[in-house]
């Protein structure tokens, strides 16, 4: 599988404009979960000549040919992130919207053992937590 997400399009025939191609390089310098709106900011600080739809459309390709994972985090907003990133797992803090990424081994062990024991092989799975900090005193 190639590495990055313009190889990827590439790979699966996906036309790659000029514009696209910022749009990916942006997506995939990104640690964070940034929804259409925080990816337009970025592309266009790069490229001035790209417009929030060219941005829509993008995302919308880049989800519909698995390139991209959208989540929505309770917030009302669309975020995404790069659907061949190591697995993990989100914390999203109820307070500040924080979304902080974990993978917890036995988390991933108990759901394997679950859907074992209700006669199942887990392919896959997608664990939101919601929380809000505990004050400390």
């Amino acid at each position: 599988m190639p590495d990055t997400i313009t190889e990827r399009c590439e790979a699966m025939g996906l036309r790659m404009t000029d514009q696209r191609r910022t749009i990916a390089a942006v997506l995939q310098e990104t640690h964070d979960h940034p929804d259409v709106d925080e990816l337009y900011a970025r592309a266009s600080a790069r490229d001035p000549r790209i417009s929030i739809a060219t941005v829509y459309r993008t995302v919308k390709l880049f989800e519909e040919a698995g390139i991209l994972e959208k989540h929505e985090f309770g917030d009302g907003r669309a975020r995404y992130e790069d659907a061949e990133r190591d697995h993990h797992d989100h914390l999203i803090d109820m307070h500040s919207g924080e979304v902080i990424e974990f993978c917890d081994p036995d988390i991933e062990k108990l759901q394997e053992k679950i859907a074992a024991k209700l006669g199942y092989r887990l392919k896959g799975h997608r664990l939101e937590l919601y929380g809000v900090p505990i004050k400390k005193d």
